[in-house]
């Protein structure tokens, strides 16, 4: 009697991770193909022959299937050139249990079956395919474990002032594992620290490091935000920070730490452009209004404390985030630009048209209501009620090096005259 295919083709597939290697031999990618080729040889009665395309996935993790050597597997089993696919066990496919059950789906689709050589797994019976969610339930387990245990290592190795991976800081270079210092490199970061004692500004130390040539270390130069993040590195001073937990490490560091306490206490009291939220907001009447007439950005609030004292500004967004410094506005003090607009706004106010309104809605004489709005009308007004007024007559402030230019609203103008004079 003749079977349904007389050559069923098939093709082994190999998986080991680099978690693998602490562990048997077995998990080795010849060891697994051994195995396949001999079980494959044990069905030669059946019809089953061994194709010559080798797939073997050699570092990759078992938790997703984003690997090279299974894609291409794929691929030909869609093509329809594999008819079973061999495996040493089911995890070597996948240690996901959603993974896998995708992959029984494809090869359901496409009529192919597949083997797993040690486990006796048959997908052909309601027996097997339960088998196999058991299995593929303690796979998925054992990944989990691996995974918390390779954290728990690093956890460890941080807690211990090891270095446990990731991208090396600037000024060091990694050797046998540990932070070394890379002479060229820790010069500029000691200047780093020592430049900021004395200015205490990111932005100067960037465009100088930039001007002369003295770029990072791939190449491209520096920016504030850069020298900010190194300036606050725990790395600098020999110890290392693990979730925010500081610890000392094993290595040497680049900055005493007289110099790193002077630095941190410069930016914790001289905070750069920054934001207060819904508070700094409030304090800001030109938020949104106000743009730098030299490049057309925003201008947004900042502040900085100076001797435990909070003063305001506005700054040019764009030129903020640049090293080089091309913006002539760059920042003018709040206090300044925002008198200089409600002064804009009183000679609105002020203006026969609106006074000759006012005075008509409220039945009294013209000379009157000049002499009400006269002089610093604006003074006695809260920073709620100053917001709100120049939010709704301000349509756009421009600033210049030499002059402002403003853009009001003219709508219902008589109406807001009206209350400032309090009628």
């Amino acid at each position: 009697m003749e079977t349904e295919r007389k050559t069923r083709r098939c093709a082994i597939y190999t998986r080991k991770s680099l978690e693998d290697a602490v562990e048997k031999e077995f998990n080795s990618i010849d060891a697994q193909r051994d195995a396949g080729e001999a079980f494959v040889r044990s069905q030669k009665a059946n019809g089953w022959e061994l194709i010559g395309k080798r797939y073997d996935d050699y570092g990759y993790s078992g938790g997703n299937v984003n690997r090279p050597a299974l894609k291409e597997l794929l691929a030909d089993c869609e093509a329809g050139r594999v008819d079973v696919v061999v495996i040493y066990k089911i995890d070597r496919l996948s240690r996901s249990i959603c993974d896998f059950a995708e992959l029984s789906r494809q090869f359901d689709r496409w009529n192919v079956s597949f083997v797993a050589v040690t486990q006796e797994i048959n997908t052909a019976t309601s027996a097997g395919r339960m088998m196999l969610n058991i299995l593929m339930t303690f796979a998925q387990y054992e990944r989990e474990v691996i995974a918390e245990r390779i954290r728990d290592k690093k956890a460890a190795t941080r807690r211990k002032g090891k270095w446990d991976g990731g991208v090396i800081p600037y000024g060091y270079r990694l050797e046998d594992h540990r932070l070394v210092e890379r002479p060229d490199e820790a010069a500029t970061v000691r200047r780093i620290f020592a430049r900021y004692v004395q200015i205490q500004s990111p932005k100067t130390i960037a465009r100088e490091l930039n001007a002369e040539g003295t770029l990072r270390r791939t190449g491209k130069p520096w920016t504030p935000r850069q020298i900010g993040d190194m300036l606050r590195n725990v790395t600098y001073i020999g110890k290392v920070n693990y979730k925010g937990e500081i610890f000392e490490g094993e290595h040497e560091g680049l900055v005493d730490q007289e110099t790193w306490d002077a630095v941190q206490r410069y930016m914790d009291g001289n905070i750069p452009v920054g934001s207060l939220g819904r508070t700094l907001d409030s304090e800001a009447p030109l938020k949104g209004i106000l743009r730098c007439g030299r490049c057309g950005g925003a201008m947004t609030p900042a502040y900085t404390y100076k001797n435990g004292v909070r003063f305001r500004y506005y700054v040019c967004v764009k030129d903020a985030k640049r090293a080089e410094r091309e913006c002539p506005i760059r920042r003018i003090a709040a206090g300044e630009v925002e008198g200089r607009v409600l002064e804009c706004l009183g000679n609105l106010v002020r203006s026969p048209e609106v006074v000759m309104a006012v005075a008509d809605l409220a039945s009294i004489p013209p000379k009157q209501v000049m002499d009400a709005l006269g002089g610093a009308w604006a003074d006695g007004m809260s920073l709620a009620e100053k917001h709100r007024l120049m939010h709704l007559l301000v349509e756009t402030v421009e600033l210049h090096e030499s002059e402002m230019v403003v853009e009001l609203r003219t709508q219902d103008m008589e109406s807001l005259a009206k209350e400032a004079y309090e009628i």
